[in-house]
């Protein structure tokens, strides 16, 4: 899995690119947390549900459902976060799903079971494209030698894409305004 820090890219770039009037605030920091949001089952450890399980890690948090439900939930609270329902649950649930779609970039892990609860089986990425270092889910691992690591491989293959996707959202944003202004 990417680090904490490089899920916050794909929410970061859609919104910074697609500007506040379309990504208020308040969608864009929900968009962040929705994008982290799946690794909080990394709990599951604790309580010995294997990592390889439908609710273990990249399991059930990791899939289109639950990213469905965090937009749906996005959608109810739609007025906290300055949106229309609808941008609520597209953009929540492009946030959350991104999650998955960057870990299947990892070199790590067991891959991601996009499809639960319909079907268990793990996703990877084509393997030549499974290039991000898969981080550490310990503290005590990745403060060492192994976080830097994984950090520069965020750095390389993580948050230029990301930066060019924001610029070329801007860009679009820009020429269309340009069309609507007369003269």
């Amino acid at each position: 899995m990417p680090t904490i820090f490089s899920h916050a890219a794909a929410p970061l770039a859609l919104g910074l690119g697609l500007g506040r009037a379309a990504v208020p605030r308040r969608l864009l920091a929900a968009g962040v947390v929705a994008a982290v949001l799946p690794d909080l089952d990394v709990v599951t450890f604790y309580f010995g549900i294997p990592y390889s399980a439908n609710l273990g890690h990249r399991g059930f948090s990791h899939s289109l459902a639950f990213a469905a439900l965090v937009g749906l939930a996005g959608a109810a609270g739609h007025r906290a976060l300055g949106a229309g329902a609808a941008r609520a649950f597209l953009f929540l649930f492009v946030a959350t799903a991104s999650h998955g779609v960057l870990d299947a970039f990892t070199n790590g892990g067991l891959g991601v079971a996009f499809l639960w609860p319909w079907s268990g089986e793990r996703y990877w990425a084509p393997d030549a494209l499974r290039v991000v270092e898969a981080s550490p889910i310990s503290v005590d691992r990745f403060v060492s030698a192994r976080g830097l690591a994984v950090l520069g491989s965020e750095l390389y293959w993580i948050w230029p894409p990301a930066l060019l996707v924001g610029l070329i959202l801007v860009g679009l944003r820009r020429a269309m305004a340009r069309e609507r202004t007369p003269g």
